[in-house]
């Protein structure tokens, strides 16, 4: 019989999650507010929606590259999808943390 494999929990993938930082604002795209959704099915396919902080962002595939190599190292996943949605649009006001907020400025 074969081994069951554990597959890591959301907490665990969010937790890698806010090891990567944009590249251009240095903060993690976990406190910028730029991750929208975090699934993981049964076969550990992990598929991430996330944001930019604007459609012109020139770093969208290196953070989508980030991404994905960090979260395909976690046991048990055996692929990751990055999806950009642009719907709702960032807004840090609304978004980020208020670390973020009071780093960019924003009251």
């Amino acid at each position: 019989m074969a081994e069951a494999t554990t597959r890591p929990t959301l907490d665990e993938i969010n937790e890698v999650l806010r090891t990567v930082e944009d590249p251009e604002l240095r903060m993690p795209i976990m406190d910028l507010g730029l991750v929208y959704g975090v699934e993981i099915d049964d076969q550990g396919m992990v598929t991430v929606d996330m944001t930019l902080t604007s459609p012109a962002c020139p770093v969208g595939p290196m953070l989508q590259g980030m991404i994905y190599h960090k979260v395909s190292q976690l046991e048990g996943v055996e692929d990751v999808e990055v999806n950009l949605i642009w719907n709702p649009p960032w807004d840090p006001k609304t978004m980020a943390s208020e670390d973020v907020k009071m780093a960019l400025g924003i009251w």
